[in-house]
């Protein structure tokens, strides 16, 4: 009796920590729909490559956070994109070309696995999100990314530094409920802390709804 009651318990933590990770994994795809990220490759990660990444960041950070200033869905932002991959290119090739480099450099949109991410106090969870792929020579380097709509790219003089500005316009973008996800749990892998032995089974399920 004891054995079943035990088990029966082991199975409602198992579906308990499953519904939970489920529950966010539906949140971030809703998150994603809205939102477009800005993803930079560099060629190596070579010092001077890595460099490189950041010159063509700041270059193209200037030219679309001028163009995105006044974007007001995400539709839009895809429109202003699109129509901009070709001076995007451009203005990457000249950073380059600057530098004494002659990479070659691709734009464009596409759906891109990301990592856990944070930006301040906001942490997007990681999943497939829709991105401005910046690739610089063989793309083969750490990368740089952060979110382009709504911007928290290219707030002020600085980095990934979300202003009050861009706060406002991701809590408008997002539902309450998918803004306040973002400063809630940081760790989005499912565990068990005292029930350390369930940690297995727990991450092969994941993998079973990952697919």
């Amino acid at each position: 009796m004891a054995g079943r009651v035990f088990g029966l318990l082991l199975l409602a933590l198992l579906m308990a920590g499953m519904s939970q990770y489920i529950e966010r994994r539906e949140n971030q795809k809703e998150i994603a729909e809205k939102i477009l990220r800005f993803h930079v490759r560099a060629n190596s990660d070579d010092s001077a490559d890595q460099d490189l990444k950041l010159q063509v960041r700041d270059a193209v950070g200037t030219l679309m956070s001028s163009k995105l200033k006044n974007v007001s869905d995400i539709s839009e932002c895809r429109e202003i994109v699109d129509r901009n991959l070709g001076e995007i290119v451009e203005t990457a090739t000249e950073v380059i070309e600057a530098g004494g480099y002659d990479y070659p450099v691709e734009a464009y949109v596409a759906q891109v696995d990301f990592p856990d991410k944070t930006y301040g106090e906001y942490t997007f969870p990681a999943g497939t999100y829709e991105a401005l792929e910046l690739v610089i020579g063989a793309g083969a380097g750490h990368n740089w990314w952060c979110v382009m709509y709504p911007n928290m790219c290219f707030a002020g003089s600085g980095y990934e530094v979300v202003e009050k500005d861009a706060k406002d316009s991701l809590e408008h973008t997002l539902t309450q409920e998918e803004y306040e996800s973002l400063m809630e749990n940081k760790n989005y892998t499912v565990k068990c802390r005292y029930l350390k032995f369930l940690n297995p089974y727990l991450e092969k399920l994941q993998e079973v709804f990952s697919k």
